[in-house]
Formats: C-alpha cells, sequence, structure tokens
C-alpha cells in the first residue's frame, strides 16, 4: 500500500510545483507562526520554518509522507517577508534595483516512518536598475503582495531580472523540486511511478 502524500502548504505556487511532479496529494495548512527569532540568520530561518511545516503537519496525519517548505528572501542580511501591499512592495522593489538578492528556499520530507529528512536551496537574483516607472507599471499589472520579493519569477516578474543563478530553477517559486524528489525517494516514494500515489 502507498502511503498518503500531504503537502504541508495552501500556497498555490508550492501546490503546482508539487503537481508537476505528483499527481496525487493532499494539501493542509500547517498553521506555523512565521515570523524569525532575534539575530536568526535568513538561510537557517528558512530550513526551520519547513521542518516546523512539515512536523506540525506530520501530527495530525501519522503515517502520511509530509512534504514542508519554506523560502526567505535575503538582502544585505536581512530577511525580506512578503509585502503584503502595494506600498510595502515598491520599497522592496526600489531597494532590489540593481542588486543581488538571496532566496532560500528550503523542504522538509517526513516519511510514513516520521524520520524527517531536509535540503536547502540558494537561488541568486540579479535585479535590473529598476526605475519607479517601471515598478509602479508592474506592480499595477501582477499584484505580487503574497510573493517574498514582491515578485512572480514564473510570470511576468521574469522581466524585473538581469540574471538567475540557481541549480534548481523551480527553487525561486517556492518548492525546489530537484531536492524535493531526492527526498521523496529517500522515503520510498518515487516520483517517476507515483501515478497511483495517495
Amino acid at each position: 500500500m502507498t502511503a498518503d502524500i500531504v503537502l504541508a502548504s495552501t500556497s498555490s505556487y508550492r501546490r503546482a510545483l508539487l503537481a508537476r511532479v505528483l499527481p496525487r496529494f493532499e494539501a493542509v495548512a500547517p498553521g506555523v507562526e512565521e515570523s524569525p527569532r532575534p539575530g536568526e540568520p535568513p538561510a537557517r530561518l528558512a530550513l526551520r520554518l519547513a521542518r516546523a511545516k512539515a512536523r506540525a503537519v506530520a501530527a495530525l496525519r501519522p503515517g502520511a509522507v509530509v512534504i514542508g517548505s519554506d523560502q526567505v528572501a535575503e538582502l544585505d542580511g536581512a530577511a525580506l517577508g512578503k509585502p503584503g501591499g502595494a506600498d510595502r512592495a515598491r520599497a522592496q522593489l526600489l531597494a532590489c534595483a540593481g542588486r543581488s538578492v538571496r532566496f532560500h528556499t528550503a523542504v522538509c520530507v517526513i516519511g510514513a516512518d516520521g524520520r524527517g529528512r531536509s535540503a536547502r536551496d540558494l537561488t541568486r537574483v540579479r535585479f535590473l536598475p529598476l526605475s519607479p516607472a517601471w515598478i509602479d507599471a508592474y506592480l499595477d499589472r501582477e499584484r505580487p503582495f503574497d510573493c517574498a520579493g514582491s515578485f512572480k519569477a514564473e510570470a511576468l516578474g521574469i522581466a524585473l531580472f538581469e540574471a538567475i543563478h540557481s541549480r534548481d530553477p523551480t527553487a525561486l517559486v517556492g518548492l525546489p523540486l530537484i531536492a524535493t524528489c531526492r527526498l521523496l525517494r529517500a522515503a520510498g516514494i518515487e516520483p517517476l511511478t507515483a501515478a497511483g500515489a495517495g
């Protein structure tokens, strides 16, 4: 019998990414507080939250394979959160203009046996020297207020960049699928043959 697979997230972006490699899974809200701890580096925050989300849902669904993920954008050593609105998004993009931003994307897979395995991906994005008019035009069209860094790389946000450096292009969208597939295999789930999973 194949274990149930649960994504510990209600993010539409992560659901769409996971659906690329797993045809059947359930999505469950992890209910985890996402505030950083004092002095916590962005890379460590992403990994801690990915593990916390996976553990929270695994406690609700014993025996399931649970996938948790989190992403933290970093500029000058500080985390850039989800903007939540136009003013903060505009300020984030102005701060990023002409500069490199690091995106730490972590994933944790807890197997049916309760064992957790995790990985972290680093993506570096070089922004174009954006003008205020470009930023306003972008925000009016895409409204990326629920995205760390204030853009959607899978859509028009790609026009904001000079370059992306990453081992896994899916990581920037919110779930590093190369690492996720590796961790699923270690948990006994083979994405290539998981047509009946779930």
